[in-house]
């Protein structure tokens, strides 16, 4: 089992990718809100359990997941 997959940027899948960039943006805007003094949303930080379950899902996809000859990105 190749657990590089779980961090090494170019053996990340697609999920594993929009769940990172989404919980990176997701803390850009929560530190906007703060330094513009806006009420944070109601139920805000949920958003980081929802990019955490796709992160996980994406990295079981990857782990486990059967590699084809079409699984690489050019």
């Amino acid at each position: 089992m190749d657990f590089s997959k779980l961090y090494r940027p170019d053996a990340l899948n697609s999920f594993q990718y929009i769940a990172l960039v989404g919980a990176v943006m997701s803390g850009a805007a929560q530190v906007i809100m703060r330094w513009l003094a806006q009420p944070q949303p109601q139920g805000y930080n949920w958003l980081y359990a929802c990019w955490l379950g796709l992160y996980v899902f994406g990295s079981l996809l990857n782990l486990f997941g059967k590699p084809t000859d079409h699984h690489h990105h050019h």
